[in-house]
Parts: structure tokens; C-alpha cells; sequence
């Protein structure tokens, strides 16, 4: 196949590239500022927020697939608009996949089945939800899948901050009421490229088997790293002044059953 990865220079957006060059595909990527390192791949300088760039980008590349795995968290336009501008530009017939987020979703039901109706509590949870309802009006092959928190063996920003609390170099805490599902990069990306090859479309939910609070999952992060898990702060929502619990668990078994990619529990992974 010929694949486009919007977002090629981010942390799961490498991993897609680095798979799917290694697995044979015709790999174009897209940056923001600097290529990536892969001399193999076509890369190409994007604004996502631009509607005609992203147009012009798509009619020249003719990918087959276009995974979008870019986003800002605090940028509405690159997230929502920007998901639909690529939507857009991949609506007469190119395969499409969407990299969506659990935090379409705000905990009150805990467990999220992939026919659940998103209720976002947060800024970029509505510009997820927003994505997700262009991309379906738009694109009806497309493939959306939700994820959760993405771990990998040290590149992750999960990972990065882990650190940083264990060496004092800045203050935080570590949630122990913020759970989630983690799931790791490479398990992510094998599952993603697995459905670009498919004929499945709709929402899809990709997360680790594995339920953690981001403390817990902090602490197996140490323990792999070899740092002192006493020095990691944990603590609640409502200890810094954020209202309730952020309890998302994304129900994978449906899709899990149609995947040969086995996505991993944390336990596993981190030890």
C-alpha cells in the first residue's frame, strides 16, 4: 500500500512510519517544522489547519491509506478542524483512519462500549467527539479508533514525566483516581496498520487490557527503570483543585476479536 501519516514526526506517528517501511509500504509523512530521521520515507511539510494544503497534499501523494494521528490538546483547530480537513480531502474513496481518544468519553459510565455516545467533560475531548462526527458524516469507510494512554520503552511523555517526578527536577502528582487503559506503542500502531488493511469501518476502541491509575502505572514504570518509587508524589483530583474522577475504561473486546495484533495489558509490557 501507499501510506500517508499525517502526524509522522509524533510519538505514535513514528512508530506507524517506522512499521509500515519495515513491513513494505510506500510510507509518505507529514511534519509540522522538521522531517523525521527515516531517509526512506517522502516526508512533507503540513499545516493540517489548512484545508486547501491538505487537499493538494492528498491529490499529490494518492495514498491509498492516510492515517491521521496528529493532534494538539490545547489547539482546537489543529484536533477538530484539522480532522476534518483531512476527512475532507480523503472523502471520494481513500481509505482513511482516525486516531481518536478515550477522552471523548467523561467516566460517568466508567466503561465505554464502542456504540456509547461520547459526553467529553474536556476542551480537547469535544474536539475529539468533533473529529469523529465529521469523519462519519463525511467519510462513512473510514475507520475511527479510540485509544488510551500510549506507553512505549521510554519515549512516551507518560514515561518522560515519570522520570522527572522520581528526580525532583519539577513538581506534580501522580493521580491515583485518574485510571485508564494503557496501551503500548507498538501494539497501537500494529492494530492501526491492521485495520488500514481491513475492509472494517466505524469506530473501533484500541486500549491495553490492563485498568491503572496513572500512579500505578507510574510505580511499574519505575520499577522497569529502575528508579525509587517512593519518590514519586501521588494524590487525587480534588488534592489540585479538579472537580471529580477521570475513571475511563474503553471496552476492546469487539474489535480485539477481529484483530490477530494482540493489544498487551501494562503488566506485561512494563515488566
Amino acid at each position: 500500500m501507499r501510506i500517508l501519516v499525517v502526524g509522522g514526526t509524533g510519538f505514535l506517528g513514528a512508530e506507524l512510519v517506522r512499521q509500515a517501511t519495515t513491513h513494505g509500504h510506500l510510507v509518505a509523512a507529514t511534519c509540522f517544522t522538521r522531517p523525521g530521521a527515516a531517509p526512506e520515507v517522502d516526508w512533507r511539510a503540513l499545516d493540517i489547519r489548512d484545508r486547501a494544503a491538505v487537499a493538494r497534499l492528498v491529490d499529490d501523494v494518492a495514498p491509498d491509506v492516510v492515517v491521521n494521528a496528529a493532534y494538539r490538546q490545547s489547539d482546537w483547530t489543529t484536533t477538530a478542524v484539522g480532522a476534518a480537513n483531512v476527512a475532507l480531502a480523503t472523502a471520494p474513496g481513500i481509505r482513511l483512519v482516525q486516531v481518536s481518544s478515550d477522552a471523548v468519553f467523561s467516566g460517568a459510565a466508567v466503561t465505554y462500549a464502542e456504540d456509547a455516545v461520547p459526553d467529553p467533560d474536556s476542551p480537547y475531548g469535544a474536539a475529539k467527539a468533533a473529529a469523529e462526527v465529521t469523519i462519519q458524516a463525511t467519510n462513512p469507510t473510514a475507520v475511527i479508533a479510540r485509544t488510551s494512554l500510549i506507553i512505549g520503552d521510554g519515549g512516551s511523555p507518560h514515561e518522560a514525566l515519570v522520570h522527572t517526578l522520581a528526580s525532583g527536577d519539577r513538581p506534580g502528582i501522580l493521580f491515583t483516581d485518574d485510571v485508564r487503559c494503557p496501551v503500548h506503542v507498538t501494539d497501537l500502531a500494529a492494530a492501526l496498520l491492521e485495520l488500514a488493511g481491513s475492509g472494517r469501518a466505524g469506530v473501533h476502541h484500541l486500549a491495553g487490557t490492563d485498568v491503572l491509575s496513572r500512579y500505578e502505572l507510574g510505580l511499574l514504570i519505575a520499577a522497569r527503570d529502575g528508579l525509587d518509587p517512593a519518590r514519586l508524589p501521588s494524590g487525587t483530583r480534588a488534592d489540585v483543585g479538579l472537580p471529580g474522577r477521570r475513571d475511563v475504561r474503553l471496552d476492546c473486546a469487539q474489535t480485539q476479536r477481529h484483530l490477530k495484533t494482540r493489544l498487551r495489558g501494562a503488566r506485561e509490557f512494563l515488566s
